[in-house]
């Protein structure tokens, strides 16, 4: 594990394009790689951050030409990624936890990032687009 990371930030500015999500993902399995996160938590923090790209691609409510941004603060024992657009936002108590036995496609995203990621937050309102914070945790190693 790098144990010289006190606190650094990079930030992304992506296009409303579902092509560069893959980008998105090898950026942060390179950075979740470098800070010593095991394959397993590599492949969840993939996973929940193609959810949020996805959320702000899908729902984002932008022009063609504006873009939504991507941020990685890497701390010594947590990563900590931020996935933000600038569309209209929703009412984030109208989403519903998903029941088993009433999966429709679509809907799972904020339900998947949670189950995936250590600690989440949506920050979102009327006309003030959508941010969502998702942190992984390092893992102690035995």
């Amino acid at each position: 594990m790098n144990k010289e990371i006190n606190q650094e930030m990079i930030e992304v500015s992506i296009p409303h394009r579902a092509e560069y999500v893959s980008l998105i993902r090898l950026t942060v399995a390179s950075i979740a790689n470098s800070m010593g996160f095991d394959i397993e938590d590599i492949e969840d923090i993939k996973v929940a951050l193609s959810e949020a790209c996805s959320n702000a691609i899908m729902h984002g409510g932008c022009d063609v030409g504006d873009n939504f941004l991507v941020q990685f603060m890497m701390e010594k024992a947590s990563l900590t990624i931020s996935v933000s657009d600038f569309g209209k936002g929703y009412d984030k108590n109208s989403i519903q936890e998903p029941k088993p036995g009433e999966l429709n496609e679509g809907g799972l995203g904020i339900f998947i990032i949670k189950s995936l990621m250590d600690d989440v937050h949506i920050d979102t309102g009327s006309s003030q687009g959508t941010s969502i914070k998702m942190i992984k945790n390092l893992r102690e190693e035995s």
